[in-house]
């Protein structure tokens, strides 16, 4: 395919996958709008995903599949290829590589099918044999930002190399910046505000109590801030537990904010403080100073794709991993997190304000 040659086509990009990656996924489709204008790019993504692709500038259109993987869902599944088919797409591009989108793209025969051979690990997959297109990937793919690895698709498909684009997201409402203002009203007037990510999605992803509440006090005596913790609602009772601990004034938004209020949050924010999870991921797309402590996690993967941040990791021996806590040598404290101290995070916080 050469560029010349995107000019009106309808392209239909799949990444039914987690939210963080749904957003470094964005840059695929700001990569090919930034090649050709006029290409309509429709993205389908899982519900939980809706909002960072509707209103969003670099995609024309959505679809949301929602399915549970351990169930069949037949019905489901002839439903979506009858949705594919009367959406008359003359490419498909594969940021997921599953079983499931592959054989719906197949047998709604969409003409040209692109596949990476490789997108999460480095383990051959036979998915690829639906495709038509499979897109060779680097060799050291796996030490680079994901959100190239989506974009290696996109360069190897059409023969370019040195091409970039950023993660986009959707535009926020009018309704977003309301409900923003009504939250930050809780907050105390005249000060900066710092917002505060404290619980990964499991346990190695989460820095310590302790380190945060030591972090928040280190902030507090340096500039004229307060802070408020954002998450999903799962978090909240984790947050209280940190709010606790700390004897700060703190507020708790946990499970009160919809992804494009955290955008307007991050905006409206001075700093912010997350471990790794997809809210840092959003934060990245805004002019929000991060901070972001890695564990178990590869911050060479999965960076915030932003100039304005700083990773604080330690970079251990078993790092990265993806074991359960329980599995881990070093539970009930896992050295991968509690090794990052709050001075460091304190250092990397004073850098960027």
């Amino acid at each position: 395919m050469r560029i010349e040659d995107l000019k009106g086509k309808r392209i239909l990009m799949h990444a039914l996958v987690n939210l963080g990656d749904v957003v470094l996924a964005t840059s695929t489709a700001a990569l090919l709008k930034k090649l050709c204008p006029s290409v309509h790019i429709t993205m389908m993504v899982r519900h939980y995903a809706r909002e960072i692709v509707v209103n969003n500038p670099v995609i024309d259109d959505f679809i949301i599949f929602d399915y549970q993987s351990k169930k069949k869902s037949y019905r489901a599944m002839w439903q979506m290829i009858k949705t594919l088919r009367n959406g008359n797409f003359d490419v498909c591009i594969s940021l997921d590589r599953k079983l499931r989108p592959a054989l719906l793209t197949f047998l709604a025969r969409i003409p040209q099918r692109v596949v990476p051979e490789r997108i999460f690990d480095d383990k051959p997959s036979d998915v690829v044999r639906l495709y038509t297109d499979v897109i060779p990937m680097t060799r050291d793919f796996l030490q680079q930002p994901q959100a190239e690895n989506f974009q290696t698709v996109v360069r190897g498909w059409l023969g370019l190399e040195d091409i970039h684009a950023k993660p986009v997201i959707g535009i926020p409402t009018e309704c977003n910046y309301k409900k923003v203002d009504k939250l930050l009203s809780r907050l105390q007037s005249g000060k900066k505000h710092i917002a505060l990510c404290v619980k990964g999605t499991f346990p190695l992803k989460t820095w310590p109590k302790e380190h945060f509440c030591d972090l928040m006090k280190k902030l507090q005596d340096r500039y004229n801030v307060d802070f408020f913790i954002i998450g999903a609602p799962g978090d909240h009772e984790y947050a209280d537990e940190v709010i606790k601990s700390s004897n700060l004034e703190v507020e708790n938004f946990c499970g009160e904010t919809s992804l494009m209020d955290l955008a307007v949050l991050f905006q409206q924010s001075f700093l912010f403080v997350t471990v790794d999870t997809g809210a840092l991921h959003i934060a990245s797309t805004t002019d929000v100073p991060i901070v972001a402590m890695y564990g178990c996690g590869p911050a060479k993967r999965w960076p915030p794709m932003t100039d304005n941040s700083r990773i604080v990791t330690t970079s251990e021996d078993c790092s990265p991993c993806h074991i359960p806590a329980d599995a881990c040598p070093t539970n009930p404290r896992p050295k991968c997190q509690w090794n990052i101290t709050p001075d460091m995070v304190l250092k990397a916080c004073e850098e960027l304000v």
